[in-house]
């Protein structure tokens, strides 16, 4: 007869085995012959297959489409997003609300030709829109420096003259269609605008007191370069996608026909939410539509898109946000059609 110690140790080393062979590791050591083969061969099948695949003439007109949208656009990113964060850090607002006048009709276009002075993506122009707002600033002029500061600073104006090389009229028409929109938009605010569709809430812009203004810089520089960086590369795989995988026809249904073409880069723009320092890189990439249409998708961009919406709607609130994008893609398509096709 066993004692009950005995037994106890005995079910113990029993359960101890049971654990043992339950366990995973001892399970893998069992099928090592399979694992090894399955690790000799699976990766080697995926390189091969994957590297063919890879080489088609689809993926090469892919990749060379992709690459040369990042690369152009990259250096123009970084600079827009290093001025940006300068001006952030050390630039008050108050320098933004001193040189607008105290009329709100004449504040909006002086405050949309200032946006000049923000060279740096969208993102960066909420927040500071906002903070004009907080310092008195009328929210008129604040929507039309928000709305023009992206699409007409001089880092965005250079780069699309580098993506359209030889065509001046390009840039003179995104800075004015651009500009045209801000202003509107701005008026249209001072005409028909509520102050219960705006409901700001409390976010920081600028110099912390007491803070590092370097540290500050760093922190700005690095948020914006990384946020805008990942938009570009999607817009820019999203750009190399759209031209090696849609059929032909499907291009020659909306580029045949004007309006259909203004409307679908305009919707396109607003879905691939590129920086706006990369977008004229996309647009001169979908050379099958018309200048016109082009222009309205460099116009449209940076001002509403999906990233900018839901930026928005944090800020200002979700009834400011809807409404005011709607009406700015109407504008902004209208200014990109007529003062496209009166100058391009």
């Amino acid at each position: 007869m066993q004692s009950t110690d005995e037994r106890a140790v005995e079910v113990q080393a029993a359960g101890a085995e049971g654990a043992a062979g339950d366990d995973p590791v001892s399970f893998w050591l069992r099928f090592w012959p399979l694992v090894l083969l399955g690790a000799a061969v699976v990766p080697g099948t995926l390189l091969y297959f994957g590297g063919r695949w890879m080489q088609t003439p689809a993926m090469q007109a892919w990749r060379t489409v992709f690459l040369a949208v990042t690369v152009q656009a990259l250096p123009f990113l970084l600079l827009g997003t290093a001025l940006s964060g300068a001006i952030n850090a050390f630039v008050p607002d108050r320098v933004f609300a001193r040189v607008l006048p105290r009329r709100p009709a004449l504040a909006v276009p002086v405050a949309g030709v200032a946006g000049a002075v923000l060279p740096g993506c969208e993102c960066a122009s909420v927040p500071v829109a906002h903070s004009l707002i907080g310092r008195g600033v009328t929210p008129a002029a604040a929507f039309a420096f928000l709305l023009s500061a992206p699409a007409i600073n001089p880092v965005v104006l250079t780069a699309t003259a580098v993506a359209f090389p030889g065509h001046p009229a390009m840039v003179a028409a995104r800075l004015l269609a651009s500009l045209a929109t801000a202003s509107v938009m701005g008026w249209l605010w001072l005409w028909l605008g509520r102050t219960e569709w705006l409901r700001p809430v409390a976010r920081h812009s600028g110099h912390r007191a007491g803070g590092s203004r370097w540290r500050e810089f760093r922190a700005g520089f690095q948020h914006d370069f990384l946020h805008a960086g990942g938009f570009l590369v999607v817009g820019a795989m999203a750009a190399a996608t759209f031209n090696v995988a849609v059929p032909r026809s499907v291009l020659e249904a909306f580029s045949g026909s004007p309006w259909l073409s203004v409307l679908f880069l305009a919707g396109l723009a607003i879905v691939l939410a590129v920086c706006s320092e990369a977008d004229a890189f996309v647009a001169a990439s979908l050379s099958g539509f018309s200048p016109v249409a082009r222009l309205t998708f460099m116009v449209v961009g940076p001002m509403v898109d999906l990233k900018l919406i839901a930026l928005q709607a944090g800020t200002f609130g979700r009834a400011f946000a809807i409404r005011f994008s709607a009406a700015t893609v109407v504008v902004a398509m209208l200014a990109g059609a007529l003062i496209g096709g009166a100058l391009l």
